[in-house]
């Protein structure tokens, strides 16, 4: 939440921009006039979404270096009947979910109760098996980083599935385990969901409790996110004020509807609700060390690379470098309906953005992680 400053404060602010007015064009101009009329990056680039890029509706929030948020939103939020998009509405949030597992099992590690470098089977004996698939020699961290050779099971659930089919985690593994693995545990990264669905049982089995609950009541609840959720099975719809979102599978296909969905094609990898404002304020809390211990949190910042872009892949939570030097950290997701990518920086810089419909090319997802960049470069 934006920070409300003092009456004396504010006052003294508006002395201070009287004495130093600067000149323009001959002409004295108020600071904040001249502020004004620079160019906002993040509006421009979010504009350029919507308008260049076809997708529907563009909203981000951005946490600046002294603390202050802003909200920004591009387009429509409903193609039908043209509503505005709300400041800081609710979005599937598709693969940030992986974070929230990934502090859950971390938090776990501190405690004692997981072994980042145990087997799987210590917890799941006997449950993940298949072709080249062997829980004995697959680790927790493997999992948590992408480097368990798994295979990924979302190739084969189609949109139908996806709007209608009801998932239990096991079933995606089944889905999973038809094909064998893509290489020997440990030997290089490729991301794949199918090891957050086994981390997610491996948090239950643990805790006996389901990974929703533990979300809640170890993240969620802690930092005070309201409008983050994990929708509960049969919850096929977004509750709180929310732009629309919509899908195509190919270039030059209409838009569709797909607000309405079955989230639990992504579990404990993709299945939750939030706001750019609160992803901003978990990734915020996580890197300030307010959800996990140092030693867990150093862990978790300890990466693989993603291949030549300068990124990198910890336990749950990726690196990506900044044109304006040093790093930011952070995960993003898509699920149909929605993208989203940002993260924050050390130094507590913070942004996010989401655009309501999954890019059909690289380009435009490029063109949004720009927009991340530009915001925390500002």
């Amino acid at each position: 939440m934006r920070e409300q400053s003092r009456p004396r404060l504010r006052s003294l602010a508006a002395v201070a921009a009287v004495a130093v007015a600067v000149m323009t064009a001959g002409v004295l101009v108020p600071p904040a006039a001249s502020a004004a009329a620079r160019p906002d990056t993040v509006q421009q680039g979010l504009d350029a979404l919507v308008r260049a890029d076809g997708l529907p509706a563009a909203l981000a929030s951005v946490k600046d270096r002294t603390g202050r948020t802003r909200t920004y939103t591009a387009g429509v939020g409903d193609l039908a009947t043209g509503a505005k998009v709300p400041g800081d509405g609710q979005v599937r949030i598709g693969s940030n979910t992986k974070t929230f597992t990934a502090v859950v099992a971390l938090q776990l590690v501190g405690e004692g109760r997981i072994g980042l470098d145990e087997p799987v089977d210590t917890y799941l004996p006997g449950l993940v098996r298949g072709d080249g698939i062997d829980g004995r020699h697959i680790t927790v961290r493997q999992l948590l980083q992408h480097t368990s050779g798994l295979p990924e099971y979302e190739g084969d659930i189609s949109e139908s599935d996806i709007r209608n089919r009801y998932f239990e985690p096991r079933d995606l593994l089944d889905i999973a385990f038809r094909h064998k693995a893509d290489f020997a545990p440990g030997a290089k990264f490729a991301y794949s969901s199918t090891n957050y669905v086994v981390v997610g049982l491996v948090i239950q089995k643990v805790t006996g409790r389901p990974l929703a609950e533990e979300i809640g009541r170890r993240v969620l609840q802690p930092i005070g996110l309201r409008h983050t959720s994990f929708p509960a099975s049969g919850d096929r719809s977004i509750r709180e004020p929310h732009p629309k979102g919509y899908h195509r599978e190919s270039a030059g296909e209409p838009l569709r509807d797909i607000t309405e969905l079955d989230p639990s094609a992504g579990w404990a990898a993709g299945q939750m609700i939030s706001t750019n404002a609160d992803l901003n304020q978990f990734f915020t809390a996580l890197l300030a060390g307010r959800l996990l211990p140092a030693a867990q949190l150093a862990q978790m910042r300890t990466t693989v690379p993603i291949g030549d872009s300068g990124a990198g892949y910890g336990l749950g939570l990726i690196s990506r470098p900044l044109s304006c030097g040093g790093v930011y950290w952070g995960h993003g997701g898509d699920i149909p309906g929605y993208e989203t990518r940002g993260g924050v920086t050390d130094d507590g810089r913070a942004a996010n953005v989401a655009v309501t419909s999954v890019p059909v090319d690289e380009a435009a997802t490029a063109h949004l992680e720009s927009v991340v960049d530009s915001a925390l470069c500002r």
